[in-house]
């Protein structure tokens, strides 16, 4: 067994250990897809713990001779955010298992963030409501200030984002982190293009991509085109394969 552990206290330690122990048979599920999520209420806190499944015989093959896995990047990649001013919860361990020295299971625990909300919310909201396009005015900020700093998350859904109100602001942490580029800056086209797998009606794009636009000195109507573009183009695809689970509007 293969542990990485960040700077923590010996009790937090052993508690976050001890979740990994008793993965099987303990903790609450909050997500099970490709992967399963548990949260664990523990004396130091809660905790939460995500299970990578056993990839398959290319990518263990991969992972363990080419690239780093998911749950290593997932482990490391926080660290780099912290540095550009991006918040996502603190990684504390990783864990991996092998078997035949390829990597098997593999676990990553982190503190449970505070925030409680996710951006799937506005999949049908008409953005009438005061509050609402205040979250979504802050949101399109903190996407800007995100990209400003070399931050692009490869996986920006509405699931992964994840919001609240502290001490009378809206807050946001990105989780999911192992699909992430690390740039010197990310350019007005790709940060418009990044809110393409977001759900939402034309008038919230419209108020991201003016927000958005205004944050970085460009223009909102070049932005709302690319929004509308690579949207159209990830929706689309999805389409084929899956059934949407919020009502999907074209831009154009």
């Amino acid at each position: 067994m293969r542990i990485q552990c960040a700077p923590i206290s010996d009790d937090l330690r052993r508690e976050a250990l001890s979740c990994v122990e008793n993965f099987d048979s303990d903790g609450e599920v909050i997500y099970q897809g490709r992967n399963t999520i548990k949260v664990f209420d523990t004396p130091q806190g809660r905790l939460n713990v995500k299970a990578f499944r056993i990839p398959g015989l290319l990518n263990r093959l991969i992972y363990t001779f080419v690239r780093s896995p998911k749950g290593q990047r997932a482990f490391d990649y926080p660290r780099v955010m912290a540095a550009r001013g991006v918040a996502t919860p603190s990684p504390l361990i990783y864990m991996e298992e092998r078997k035949h020295g390829l990597i098997a299971r593999s676990w990553l625990v982190t503190r449970q963030s505070p925030l409680s909300r996710r951006m799937y919310e506005f999949g049908d909201k008409d953005m009438t409501d005061t509050a609402d396009r205040e979250i979504i005015s802050a949101f399109a900020r903190f996407a800007a200030k995100m990209h400003e700093a070399g931050v692009l998350h490869r996986d920006f859904s509405p699931g992964n984002i994840l919001f609240d109100r502290q001490d009378g602001q809206w807050r946001f942490e990105v989780v999911d982190v192992n699909r992430m580029t690390f740039r010197s800056r990310i350019s007005v086209e790709e940060g418009c293009a990044n809110f393409a797998r977001l759900w939402g009606q034309p008038e919230m794009f419209r108020l991201l991509a003016d927000e958005y636009a205004a944050a970085r000195g460009a223009d909102a109507a070049a932005c709302f085109s690319m929004i509308a573009a690579a949207r159209e183009k990830f929706w689309r695809r999805f389409a084929r394969r899956h059934k949407l689970k919020y009502r999907y509007r074209s831009l154009f």
